[in-house]
């Protein structure tokens, strides 16, 4: 079986001090992690922080994003990764994703229309903008003429994050990678399947396929809550709530669509639900889960770290790099 590339992301937890992250940050540059995932929620800006922990670290490349399509626009997201590639003198990927209703529409105010063609659109026009180009695009989402970067281009790779069968089939005619937020190794095979289908339609090889995944070496009870806190959002979520149900947890997918308090559900979870998407247990059994991943087509483990309980540094030295 082939050794996938390891590296790490930052969770972002909403739950725990925003300055943890360049903690972890520090980490894995420290235990030769070659690349980072750096997101954007609702603490950090992306660019910000990526420019803070190159400061911390000595070599870790990055992945910016995803970043929500409807919110950022090709423009701005060429631009930022060009300035931290810049600044700081890493290699800087990118990565696009269509986010939640909540973040585009409620947070931001804007509507989140044709999600896959949007998708799709931003990434041919955001990689035409990182090559260095001038663009002039009239695509049916994005609209863009007369601007080239200033800055040198970073040379970018080109992320798309998917779950739904449309944005799979998009990565598979454009896209270098395609990421994945925690799934569980039948829901890997089945979505690296359907991106295999994409890409030869379209004439590709396949583009490798990253998934991120929840991950605590030897968690303690802190550690799990952290963890549970972060997945209870997914368990009603169109697409991943059938996931869930054919890994058998049906019923608490139905709990949380009926409306339930979080903190009922969250009561509800037991930890057999974050180890069927997630790395997480002894040194051997994440070992063993990373291989499960593998099998199912993953070329890419990124580990998402809990802090909770001190388990980011243990959890981080056990899946770094060999």
């Amino acid at each position: 079986m082939p050794e996938p590339t390891m590296s790490a992301v930052l969770g972002l937890w909403q739950d725990r001090p925003p300055e943890e992250n360049v903690t972890v940050a520090r980490l894995a540059d420290e235990f030769g992690f070659p690349e980072l995932w750096i997101g954007e929620m609702a603490t950090y800006d992306t660019f910000a922080l990526a420019v803070a922990v190159a400061r911390s670290t000595r070599r870790i490349d990055f992945c910016l994003g995803p970043f929500a399509v409807h919110v950022r626009t090709p423009m701005t997201v060429a631009v930022g990764a060009a300035s931290v590639a810049s600044l700081t003198g890493r290699r800087v990927d990118v990565a696009l994703g269509t986010s939640s209703d909540v973040v585009v529409e409620r947070w931001h105010g804007r509507t989140r229309d044709r999600p896959a063609r949007t998708l799709e659109d931003h990434a041919i026009a955001t990689a035409e903008l990182l090559s260095g180009r001038r663009a002039d695009l009239d695509l049916d989402t994005v609209h863009t003429s007369g601007y080239r970067l200033r800055l040198g281009p970073p040379g970018s790779s080109m992320t798309i994050a998917a779950f739904g069968s449309q944005a799979v089939a998009a990565a598979g005619r454009v896209a270098d990678r395609m990421l994945l937020n925690m799934v569980t190794p039948d829901g890997a095979r089945r979505l690296c399947g359907e991106l295999e289908r994409s890409a030869t339609a379209a004439g590709r090889s396949r583009p490798r396929v990253a998934a991120w995944l929840p991950a605590a070496v030897d968690p303690t009870p802190e550690t799990i809550a952290q963890i549970t806190t972060g997945l209870v959002i997914y368990l009603a979520a169109p697409g991943y709530g059938e996931m869930f149900t054919e890994a058998g947890f049906g019923n608490l997918v139905d709990l949380a669509r009926s409306g339930a308090h979080p903190r009922d559900v969250f009561a509800a979870v037991p930890v057999e639900l974050l180890e069927s998407v997630g790395l997480i247990g002894s040194a051997n059994d994440v070992r063993h889960r990373v291989d499960d991943y593998v099998a199912a087509g993953v070329d890419e483990i990124c580990v998402v770290p809990a802090t909770a309980g001190d388990a980011a540094a243990r959890t981080l030295r056990t899946l770094a790099p060999r």
